[in-house]
């Protein structure tokens, strides 16, 4: 019996999913009026899914000089139809193939017949779980083609099995078998949900179908959520790719044609890619019939926008199987960052390239909802031989601009070149109607939007920004880099310019000042649009300009002693002599500063940001007898008259002196109490703090906590602790003495004796 397997969710998972989804979908926001991309075409109505559905499926063909597709006419159901390119039209051919319409159908032109699998649709989802439907056999239809139309073969339409499925793909090996596969879910009382990844295949001038059987490799059962895919590829096999969301893999199962349909010992299983979130409910599959190396191309979506807050790791990815080395190689399409989902790929012969289409937010929204908004269809392409391609979200090739409903691309199996150019095809669920994109190859969608900048470094109105920091701006698209110059990009304090140098890599400009920042001090960055602004690659300027301010450290804010605008360290020896060590700048220290003696009366001792509001950086320590003291800074490495903050802090197991945690521009104070409550204490400026603000308990499975200043570039200091088992955390300051969802740095921090 297959075991039971269902998502992975676990709940810091979902909490951080959850965190994600709220904040940006509070990020998205019409920036301006969308461009139309490609054209519209037939309306539908009356299919339960998505008629350009689903993933690994390809809906189009081409066939005697023209594009074919198998689209859904409203009041008849499947119908072939043919694009005139010269009117920019879809026309039917008024052949219906299946009229349930709960279908999806997958498409298949080997130069001689055309063949349609389509299947009765049930959807598992982490929401909600859907076990195969019985008695709702997927059908394979197929025709002859002469004279301009197709004619249904005799003995046709065949059943493939007789369930239903989220998805089924179909495929020709070099006998003339053709091969389908499935994922089938079933439920009892025992095992609960249990999927697998079925196959079956009809012999050549054959009729009736095989008996479905399940995979016979080790562990064919991923969740209920996962699909698998068929291709034909190296002239003689064929080969079968499914995602198991519980492993994090993709998996990659092969046999040679003419072996044993059934027999284990014919078919070779080998993970594709394997590792945390590595593995959705998302692939497409292409080869090329004339590529001797046999390779196989495979566009797979991770689950990483899941599990980690890390934008730039990759959502899509493109797998690609040599046989020769009998291994996959792996490069990323796109990242967490751009949002985007659902990816088919088309091998390009005229230009040696691979063309990745996918969907990602409209050209008019900025920010990301969540990865598989519905919203506009996106290009990247990159070579066939060497894999990589372009930072960013890529070029949109269908988009509504009325409404950003725009989902499910899908394509053909066959490679594209010079003759056939290139055609995709998608469906607005808002608008319930077809769109299409129909070029030439080298032709690009024109391009008429201006770029935006999605955002910056440090964040508008930031304040406690270090003097060492640099200043960036993210665009929303590939810019024109040399049109990113110190004159359209520029720092000032007041109307003074700052000098600096500016780069610009990866869709990011950077300014990067000749000297450190002054401290204490407001600057203004800018942006410029207009004719000598900003432009991005097909030279569209910037809407307007973009503007924001910041404000530097003061000299605490870095915790920074001697006046010489550089971190130093504060440390007492075994004889209760309190040290300053200037910092250089370079990681290193100078020569020692003598504070005092009698500091081994004092239980806890933190360096602190300005406390006092003359900008300079004091200290925080509290006696044995529980009693806070503020010691004021005087800017040369030495510290003032102390300030009596209160006792009973004795009760405190933790204290760290903070940045500012509450935006006010005051440094603060971060102390957890014996039970377990993490307090924030607002700085007042004089030394002293005002009421304190109950971040939460919880925080006594922390071995080490510190205030460490802004950790995640966003202008607002954050919190670092270490739990019991080893893990480091990184807690975003919100600015207002409480924190965000929090971040894993790692494990094994328990080897450290102490974290500042």
């Amino acid at each position: 019996m297959p075991k039971a397997k269902t998502p992975v969710i676990v709940a810091q998972s979902l909490a951080l999913t959850v965190a994600v989804f709220i904040s940006l979908i509070a990020a998205v926001s019409p920036a301006h009026a969308a461009d139309n991309y490609g054209y519209e075409s037939i309306s539908y109505s009356g299919v339960a899914n998505p008629p350009t559905a689903d993933k690994p499926q390809s809906k189009l063909w081409w066939n005697d000089g023209s594009w074919w597709a198998d689209m859904w006419t409203t009041g008849t159901g499947w119908q072939i139809h043919r694009l005139d390119r010269a009117t920019k039209t879809w026309v039917s051919t008024g052949l219906t193939n299946d009229s349930r319409g709960t279908t999806s159908a997958d498409t298949l032109w080997d130069g001689n017949k055309l063949y349609i699998a389509s299947h009765v649709v049930t959807v598992s989802a982490e929401g909600g779980m859907q076990t195969s439907l019985p008695n709702e056999p997927a059908k394979l239809y197929r025709y002859s083609y002469a004279a301009g139309k197709y004619t249904l073969d005799a003995g046709f339409p065949t059943n493939i099995n007789n369930s239903s499925s989220e998805s089924l793909t179909i495929d020709k090996d070099s006998t003339g078998a053709i091969w389908a596969t499935w994922t089938q879910v079933s439920w009892n009382s025992t095992s609960n949900y249990t999927s697998s990844v079925y196959v079956n295949s009809l012999e050549p001038n054959e009729t009736t179908w095989g008996s479905p059987f399940v995979l016979p490799v080790a562990d064919p059962n991923p969740t209920p959520d996962d699909i698998s895919a068929i291709i034909a590829f190296a002239g003689k096999k064929i080969g079968v790719m499914w995602s198991d969301q519980s492993a994090g893999a993709v998996y990659w199962a092969t046999r040679t044609d003419g072996t044993s349909r059934t027999a284990a010992s014919s078919w070779k299983v080998q993970a594709a890619i394997q590792g945390r979130g590595q593995a959705d409910d998302h692939l497409n599959i292409k080869a090329l019939l004339a590529d001797s190396a046999g390779r196989v191309f495979a566009a797979t979506k991770t689950s990483l926008d899941n599990t980690t807050l890390d934008k730039t790791l990759p959502q899509l990815q493109l797998l690609v199987f040599k046989p020769g080395t009998g291994a996959f190689t792996k490069s990323t399409i796109a990242t967490v960052a751009d949002c985007v989902s659902r990816p088919q790929i088309l091998l390009d012969t005229a230009t040696n390239k691979v063309r990745a289409f996918y969907t990602a937010p409209s050209t008019s929204a900025s920010g990301c909802a969540y990865s598989g908004v519905p919203g506009s269809i996106y290009e990247k392409t990159a070579s066939m031989d060497d894999p990589v391609f372009e930072t960013g979200r890529g070029t949109p090739v269908i988009q509504d601009g009325a409404s950003a409903g725009m989902n499910n691309v899908t394509t053909t199996k066959q490679s594209v070149n010079a003759t056939t150019g290139v055609v995709v095809l998608a469906s607005n669920k808002e608008t319930n109607r077809y769109w299409y994109s129909d070029r030439s190859l080298g032709t690009a969608p024109s391009d008429v939007t201006p770029p935006t900048v999605t955002a910056t470094s440090p964040a508008a109105d930031a304040k406690d920004i270090a003097v060492n920091a640099n200043v960036t701006g993210t665009f929303s698209e590939a810019m024109d880099a040399s049109t990113v110059t110190s004159g359209t990009f520029t720092l000032t304090v007041g109307t003074t310019p700052v000098p600096a140098a500016v780069t610009y890599t990866g869709n990011v400009a950077t300014v990067n000042p000749s000297a450190d920042l002054a401290a204490g001090t407001t600057y203004t960055a800018t942006i410029r649009s207009g004719p000598d602004g900003v432009k991005d690659a097909a030279g569209n300027a910037l809407a307007s300009d973009r503007t924001w301010n910041f404000t530097t450290a003061s000299g605490g804010g870095v915790r920074e002693y001697n006046g010489d605008g550089k971190a130093d360290l504060i440390a007492r020896d075994s004889s209760g002599t309190l040290w300053t060590y200037p910092g250089l700048g370079n990681g290193l220290f100078g020569s020692r500063i003598n504070v005092g003696g009698g500091w081994n009366v004092m239980t806890a001792i933190s360096a602190a940001g300005d406390l006092t509001g003359d900008g300079k950086a004091d200290l925080s320590a509290r006696d044995s007898s529980g009693t806070l003291w503020t010691y004021p800074g005087l800017g040369n490495g030495l510290f003032g008259s102390r300030i009596n903050v209160g006792g009973g802090w004795n009760v405190m197991t933790a204290i760290s002196a903070a940045g500012d945690l509450t935006g006010d521009g005051k440094a603060d104070l971060s102390a957890r109490d014996s039970s377990g409550t993490l307090w924030t204490y607002p700085g007042l400026g004089n030394g002293l703090f005002g009421s304190r603000i109950n971040v939460g308990g919880g925080w006594n499975v922390m071995t080490a906590i510190s205030a460490a200043g802004d950790l995640t570039g966003d202008g607002k200091a954050d919190l670092s602790a270490r739990d019991s088992s080893g893990t480091l955390w990184t807690y975003p300051g919100l600015g207002n003495g409480l924190f965000g969802s929090r971040i894993n740095v790692g494990g094994g921090w328990n080897v450290m004796t102490a974290i500042s």
